[in-house]
């Protein structure tokens, strides 16, 4: 009881810090569904007419598309992340590779490099493969920028296992690969939930690599989509649309931190044993 009641003030405070960000997402909601005279800050009339993009293209374009793509987008870059980072991590954990720590120092270099510093040399080797202009050559970008985060991450979490727990495994006559597969991975589960959602999460939300390696592409994911939207120039802008299409972009983030959010919390609870 007595730790309840000193902790109060730290609860207080982050609900005044948090409030804001509150308010604000409030009213986007109340925005997008009425209509609000000039000068005012209270609606006068609640409407749907803002969410008509949803079912009529020729507002705003439309918009199926470009969800249809950010998914597969975000989801074939979560696969390669995943699988990628669930093999590597157990590989540099496990096993005496040769210039093991000159690896694992070589993943955290890789991760400290923002990726507009990579730009020029992701081009080229894009342009090299034949990959430049594709979404293929995207995903693939796109997922290797965060491997480095992903398999240090499940490093961590298989260094957390007790070694006791894979060697009876494989004196019971089990194989390496079916002790990983059998034994290991589920006891990692909560890492790999963690870092398929935060993989999901960024290649959602990403902007700048379709639009610099794939200006001239057919695909086009929300963020370029909503970037559109957001022109003042164009004839068709309307900022209610424009709140009401951001919303439409953010609720499947906002839905799985809900859904998931102990999970995103524990990603880090794997250890960082070198």
């Amino acid at each position: 009881m007595t730790r309840n009641f000193a902790t109060w003030p730290i609860i207080l405070l982050l609900t005044v810090l948090s409030l804001p960000l509150f308010i604000m997402y409030l009213f986007l909601l109340v925005d997008t569904f009425s209509n609000t005279p000039p000068g005012s800050l209270l609606p006068n009339e609640f409407t749907l007419e803002h969410w008509r993009f949803l079912i009529d293209p020729t507002i705003t374009g439309d918009i199926w598309k470009p969800t249809l793509t950010t998914f597969l987008f975000a989801a074939s870059m979560m696969v390669i992340v995943v699988s990628v980072s669930a093999t590597a991590g157990y590989a540099l954990s496990r096993l005496a590779l040769p210039f093991r720590r000159f690896v694992l120092s070589g993943i955290m270099v890789m991760h400290a490099f923002p990726s507009v510093t990579l730009i020029i040399g992701v081009f080229l080797v894009l342009q090299f493969a034949g990959l430049y202009n594709s979404l293929i050559g995207v995903i693939l970008v796109k997922a290797s920028l965060m491997l480095p985060f992903g398999i240090w991450i499940m490093k961590g979490f298989y260094d957390a296992v007790p070694w006791e727990i894979e060697m009876a495994g494989v004196q019971d006559g089990a194989s390496r690969f079916t002790v990983w597969r059998r034994i290991i991975l589920p006891q990692v589960k909560p890492g790999l939930l963690s870092l398929a959602l935060f993989a999901f999460i960024d290649g959602w939300s990403e902007y700048m690599l379709p639009r610099i390696l794939a200006p001239s592409s057919d695909f086009e994911v929300l963020s370029m989509y909503l970037n559109t939207v957001s022109d003042p120039n164009s004839s068709t802008y309307n900022f209610n649309i424009f709140k009401s299409v951001g919303l439409f972009y953010t609720l499947p983030v906002l839905a799985l931190f809900v859904l998931f959010q102990n999970r995103l919390m524990n990603i880090f609870g794997g250890g960082t044993k070198g």
